[in-house]
């Protein structure tokens, strides 16, 4: 079978003469096949120069036309322009064109008016997918490189939703925001539907629907005090958040998150950026929830995935409590077994392995462990950082778009309103579940005076 490609611009009568020829061969031959390529007349020569240089042709004008080689493989037979065409027509099928020229310049203006309507009409069907506008800022951390990928494989905002991402950093990092942009295009990421970099600060956020604040300020108290990074910390927010209330869509979701100082460039931004709604702003604190729930799941010989209800109370990357007096076990091989939903308290399973008493509560093993785990995980988050708060961030808005699982705790941190007792007006983590694109504290949990008396020490050291 013969497979004919005729390429060349919309308004060329040569390119009109070629592709009436070719029609005909197909309408009148059983095994011959023709596909056309329009080209703007804009855009020829840069197309033309682009198809050449692929296949190592020589051609210099509309139309070019080659054969493609269906039956064998390997790139395509160039065999020339419109009159090799005629040429080529004629030596093999004794088929000849008789258009006039006349016909010829008026196939060509009828060509460019179909093209240019063909090409507006395909402009206004892009123009109604309307894709979400995702914004990060300190884009040249590990985190974000990982985070792409995650935010554009449907999973986070459904797979039918098309995202624009912008990447924000410093002019200095502008070569690695370009090494980003490039390998995520190259990715060919169905759902992506642009990626840009950006230095210039007056330009961010502009129709913002996500704002995801990666900035960190790295603490070295050898070289300046914790007052000149909370300093620095509120100089970043105070650039950012009158620019998310200007250029930003009303109802943006701002997530803070990082390696430093989490609590605090949430609570900042709703600070400089008033007209924010605090419910729209969160930190997230899913790292520790997950870091720990693998910890318990080492210790118990277990899969992590059965590890439910972890809570982090409190500061996120600073002074936190973990809490998992209402932590489950779901799938624990043991000798009560029961249906998939069924859980049993996790407290009750770790015990001592070097006490007489099988189920002896070791609380100084929960402590002593967890305590290390985080100071482990901090380690790891300030000498890799990437995949892990990636996970998390792309969990919680997944979770913000669609609902958290039912019946499961998830920490967040929020600008509080007194639940817990915890003082009104501070950012503090705590129990949430979202639901219907919102969501809210769970305040039915029941909490114990040590762990009343724990938040409130955490929130007085976070107010200090």
């Amino acid at each position: 079978m013969a497979k004919v490609v005729v390429a060349g611009k919309a308004n060329c009568p040569y390119y009109a003469k070629a592709e009436l020829l070719a029609d005909y061969l197909q309408a009148n031959l059983p095994n011959f096949r023709v596909h056309k390529i329009t080209q703007h007349p804009d855009k020829w020569e840069q197309w033309l120069h682009d198809i050449c240089e692929m296949n190592g042709w020589e051609h210099r004008c509309s139309p070019i036309i080659w054969r493609e080689l269906v039956d064998r493989g390997g790139k395509g037979l160039l065999l020339g322009g419109l009159n090799d065409f005629l040429e080529y027509a004629q030596h093999y099928y004794g088929i000849t064109s008789r258009m006039l020229s006349e016909e010829m310049v008026s196939i060509a203006e009828e060509n460019l008016q179909e093209y240019t309507e063909v090409e507006k009409e395909e402009e206004e069907i892009k123009s109604l997918i309307k894709p979400l506008q995702i914004w990060i800022t300190g884009a040249s951390t590990p985190v974000c490189y990982h985070l792409i990928p995650l935010l554009a494989n449907g999973e986070v905002f459904g797979m039918t939703t098309e995202i624009s991402i912008h990447l924000l950093d410093t002019d200095q990092s502008k070569e690695v925001l370009c090494g980003i942009v490039m390998e995520a295009e190259d990715m060919a990421l169905p759902l992506l539907r642009s990626i840009s970099e950006h230095t210039e600060i007056n330009e961010a956020f502009i129709q913002a629907d996500v704002v995801i604040v990666l900035d960190d300020v790295l603490l070295n108290c050898e070289v300046q005090s914790l007052e000149n990074y909370i300093r620095e910390v509120s100089d970043i927010c105070q650039v950012y958040a009158p620019l998310i209330e200007k250029n930003a869509k009303s109802e943006v979701r701002v997530i803070s998150s990082g390696k430093t100082f989490v609590n605090l460039k949430a609570l900042m931004i709703m600070t400089y950026g008033p007209s924010i709604k605090p419910k729209n702003v969160i930190a997230i604190a899913t790292t520790w929830e997950s870091a720990t729930k693998a910890t318990l799941a080492r210790k118990l010989n277990t899969n992590v995935a059965g590890v439910k209800n972890v809570i982090v109370w409190g500061n996120i990357t600073g002074s936190n409590y973990i809490d998992l007096s209402h932590a489950k076990l779901y799938g624990y091989d043991c000798a009560v077994w029961g249906p998939a939903d069924f859980s049993r308290p996790l407290l009750n399973m770790i015990y001592d392995r070097y006490s007489t008493d099988f189920f002896f509560f070791s609380s100084k093993w929960i402590h002593s462990e967890l305590q290390s785990a985080q100071s482990s995980l901090s380690s790891r988050l300030c000498r890799y950082g990437g995949m892990l708060p990636a996970h998390a961030v792309a969990t919680v808005l997944r979770y913000w778009y669609h609902g958290s699982p039912p019946g499961e705790i998830v920490s967040v941190g929020i600008r509080t309103e007194g639940q817990f007792c915890v003082p009104e007006g501070i950012v503090f983590s705590m129990p949430v579940r979202f639901q219907n694109g919102n969501w809210e504290v769970m305040t039915e949990l029941k909490i114990n005076k040590k762990t009343q008396g724990d938040l409130g020490r955490l929130a007085h050291e976070l107010i200090q």
